[in-house]
C-alpha cells in the first residue's frame, strides 16, 4: 500500500458533563488538511473556555496553512509555540484572565504518517484490531510519579493530586510539546479527548465501546455517555479519526 492510500473519517462532540455549568473544552479540525486538536481549558470565570478556543484556532490555523517545504515536527512545535505565547501574552495584559491556560491534544496526519502531539493531560489513543493502546504520555504530577516507579497506576487512580499537570499551554512564556510519530494502518481509530472523558471511563469500557461495529458519531455518543453516566463531573470531549483504506 501506498502512502497515499489512506483516507481519514472523523466525528467529535463535546458536552458540558453532568456537573459543570459551561464547557470550557474545545474541538476542531480539518479533514482536507490532515489537522485534528483538542483542548481543555482552565481558569476562574470564562478564562478556560477562551484558552482553549484561542489553542485550538490558532494551532488549526497554522498547521493548516503550513508550507510543504517545512518538517512537520518543526510545523508543530513553531504552532504550538505560537499558541503558548498568544495565551500568555493576553493573560498578562488582561488581569481578569489571569493564570488562564489549557491542555492540548492533536495530531496531522500526512498519508500513512501520523504525528501525535500533546501538552498536560488530555490524550491520544490509537484502537487497532480491537485493541486499545495511549499513545500521548499525561503530563501530570501523578503520571510522573508513576513513570518513575514511585507510585502504581492503581494508586494514581486515587490520589488527590490526580488533577495537577505540569505543562499547560499559556501558563508559562514557553512550552515543549511531546511528539509521538506513528504509520496508520487501514481500521485504526485514534481517539483524542479531554480528561473528562478518561477520568470516568476505564479503559477496558473505552475499548470495548470503541471496538463496536457503529459509525463514528454514534461512537462518540456513546462514549460521551458513558462518562455522564459514571458521574460526568468535568468536561467531556470525543474526537475519533479513523483510517480507512
Amino acid at each position: 500500500m501506498s502512502n497515499t492510500d489512506v483516507r481519514y473519517a472523523v466525528a467529535a462532540l463535546s458536552d458540558c458533563g453532568s456537573v459543570r455549568p459551561t464547557n470550557e473544552d474545545s474541538c476542531k479540525y480539518s479533514v482536507e488538511h490532515g489537522v485534528y486538536v483538542v483542548c481543555d481549558g482552565m481558569g476562574g470565570a470564562a478564562a478556560g473556555e477562551i484558552a482553549s478556543s484561542m489553542a485550538v484556532s490558532e494551532v488549526l490555523r497554522l498547521l493548516s496553512g503550513r508550507g510543504k517545504d517545512v518538517p512537520l515536527n518543526e510545523a508543530i512545535e513553531e504552532a504550538i509555540r505560537a499558541a503558548n505565547e498568544a495565551i500568555h501574552t493576553r493573560a498578562e495584559n488582561d488581569f481578569q484572565l489571569n493564570g488562564m491556560g489549557t491542555t492540548l491534544v492533536g495530531l496531522v496526519t500526512e498519508g500513512r504518517r501520523v504525528l501525535v502531539f500533546n501538552v498536560g493531560d488530555s490524550r491520544c489513543y490509537r484502537l487497532r484490531e480491537g485493541k486499545l493502546e495511549q499513545i500521548s504520555q499525561d503530563h501530570s504530577l501523578v503520571e510522573e510519579q508513576v513513570r518513575m516507579g514511585r507510585i502504581t497506576p492503581e494508586e494514581a487512580l486515587h490520589s488527590p493530586l490526580r488533577n495537577v499537570i505540569t505543562r499547560a499551554l499559556g501558563t508559562q512564556p514557553s512550552v515543549e510539546p511531546d511528539l509521538f510519530p506513528l504509520e496508520a494502518e487501514p481500521g485504526d481509530i485514534f481517539m483524542l479527548c479531554s480528561d473528562g472523558l478518561t477520568g470516568e471511563v476505564p479503559n477496558p469500557q473505552i475499548e470495548s465501546l470503541l471496538a463496536a461495529d457503529l459509525p463514528l458519531e454514534e461512537l462518540c455518543a456513546n462514549l460521551v455517555e458513558a462518562a455522564n453516566l459514571a458521574g460526568g463531573h468535568d468536561n467531556i470531549t470525543c474526537m475519533l479519526v479513523r483510517a480507512e483504506g
